[in-house]
């Protein structure tokens, strides 16, 4: 049936609700979500105060496999790296504003929020 979501899809999107939830309850502003572009996709992008901030949402069930935030590797990283790039260029007026790459490891109930998780130096 066209439309229907898996459970993955599913849990990976409630995951990213939490996320924003906690972001938004903390003060920050939602800027956008789920963009896409040719070389990679943006889960949010939220300001607080003055920063643009990049969030990877990062879900998994256990941590057998080293926890949500484990998973982001390089590859992974330079991906969120060249969407940001991309979102800038689309929004120019935001291109000089201060930016960092957040992770919100989500791991059940739990969302932990690691601030300036990589920058462009990692890459």
């Amino acid at each position: 049936m066209p439309g229907t979501r898996t459970d993955r899809q599913l849990a990976g999107a409630a995951a990213e609700d939490a996320a924003c939830a906690h972001l938004l309850a903390a003060g920050c502003q939602l800027l956008a979500r789920n963009v896409g572009f040719r070389v990679g996709e943006l889960d949010l992008v939220m300001r607080e105060v003055n920063t643009i901030v990049f969030v990877e949402v990062r879900m998994r069930r256990d941590d057998r496999f080293g926890g949500a935030a484990a998973s982001i590797d390089a590859g992974k990283r330079r991906k969120v790296a060249r969407a940001a790039q991309a979102w800038l260029a689309a929004h120019p007026r935001m291109a000089q504003s201060p930016c960092r790459f957040d992770v919100v490891a989500v791991e059940g109930s739990h969302c932990e929020w690691l601030r300036n998780a990589f920058t462009m130096d990692d890459l």
